[in-house]
């Protein structure tokens, strides 16, 4: 089956014709199991297009936001770009190979992330390095940064790293497995990541172990935490799994999930994250409230915002949905969309599809992310991994 290359939302660029639109909205719809089809479409305000020369270049790590709008893009030749927003390049900075890794922000500017040339970076907010760390293997877990500065992150070499914030380590933590979950850090200063030895670990800010759940499958999915510090996270087992900040099991839900989607949080406490070919939303006592389908895995993070979640359907779509089961409006983009979602204070929801990032306004009254403590992946925009901005 061949898919029509769709390159607007909004049917505005030149050489796309009604008849392809109707096309691809007509296919996308049939794959995505559902008859029906919302009558709004999202407003694709720019799109920035990083796909270079050959080899051709996507990415899979989901862009932060800095406080002055300036959005940071992490894509699998090495590059990070620093693109304004307004949708135009603002700099570039190159790794030495493929980063999976999304940047974190911090507090001054600095942007973090990790790279698989077995290095953890700092650049500054104008594109100079700042300094990096050597570690012994890859690093694609996202960093997390504390409210003192401290970063940490895991790597492929079995070590979990906190960093102070001019690069010198404070301890480390061997795990004796690889580590490609993103640590999540609550309020009280507890890091939450998952391993491949199936464990979830809780280390206090010293780096000793607070505690360890141990599942019946890898952990690669990164945890999200809930209002009274409840750490929701899913495993190879299949089981989404709601853990009390003393390390007690609430409640898993079976999903029978491989996938690596991080779940996100509504107001209401309800969880959203992608499974296998679903979107399932679960509520905060573990109970199924809804799904959508789709053709192929869901594999990215949706976002929360009031009242909805906006989602992607693996062919190219976004979507938005309120309960229940009420389609609000679509967006289909010109290629499957491979990085979390990421929405800014203004209501911008921001997509990488492809080679290319998209800003999408939705239609209707501008929505800010959900008022809870992890409406989106990484907890907020600039990607902290913590409770709080």
């Amino acid at each position: 089956m061949t898919c029509v290359r769709i390159y607007s939302v909004t049917a505005r660029f030149q050489g796309i014709g009604w008849r392809a639109l109707f096309l691809g909205g007509l296919l996308l719809g049939g794959l995505a199991g559902r008859a029906e089809t919302p009558q709004l479409a999202a407003t694709n305000l720019w799109f920035f297009d990083f796909t270079g020369r050959l080899p051709y270049n996507s990415s899979c790590s989901a862009p932060a936001i800095a406080d002055d709008g300036t959005l940071y893009l992490a894509t699998f030749n090495g590059t990070l770009y620093a693109v304004t927003p307004d949708g135009r390049a603002k700099w570039r900075f190159q790794a030495g190979h493929e980063i999976i890794s999304a940047p974190a922000i911090g507090d001054d500017g600095t942007v973090y992330f990790g790279s698989r040339d077995r290095t953890f970076y700092a650049v500054t907010p104008a594109g100079k390095l700042k300094w990096k760390f050597a570690t012994g293997a890859w690093v694609d877990a996202s960093p997390a940064i504390a409210a003192d500065g401290t970063l940490y992150f895991g790597g492929w070499d079995k070590t979990f790293y906190a960093l102070h914030p001019d690069g010198t380590v404070k301890w480390k933590f061997a795990t004796g497995a690889i580590l490609d979950s993103s640590p999540a850090i609550a309020a009280d200063g507890t890091v939450y990541f998952g391993a491949h030895d199936r464990n979830l670990y809780a280390l206090n800010p010293d780096g000793t172990v607070r505690w360890k759940f141990l599942t019946g499958g890898e952990i690669i999915s990164s945890p999200a935490l809930g209002v009274a510090g409840t750490i929701y996270f899913s495993s190879l087992d299949g089981n989404l799994y709601a853990v009390n900040p003393d390390g007690r099991e609430a409640w898993r839900y079976h999903t029978g999930s491989t996938t690596k989607s991080s779940p996100v949080l509504a107001a209401d406490g309800n969880i959203c994250l992608g499974l296998n070919d679903q979107t399932l939303v679960v509520s905060r006592e573990g109970q199924k409230l809804w799904h959508s389908g789709s053709p192929v895995p869901v594999e990215v993070s949706a976002v929360a915002v009031p009242g909805r979640f906006y989602y992607s359907i693996p062919w190219r779509t976004v979507r938005a949905v309120a309960f229940p089961d009420q389609w609000l409006w679509r967006a289909d983009l010109n290629a499957n969309v491979s990085a979390a979602l990421v929405m800014d204070r203004a209501g911008i929801l921001y997509a990488c599809a492809g080679g290319w990032l998209y800003a999408l306004q939705p239609p209707g009254e501008a929505l800010p992310p959900a008022n809870s403590p992890w409406p989106m992946f990484r907890a907020n925009a600039r990607h902290t991994g913590r409770v709080g901005k």
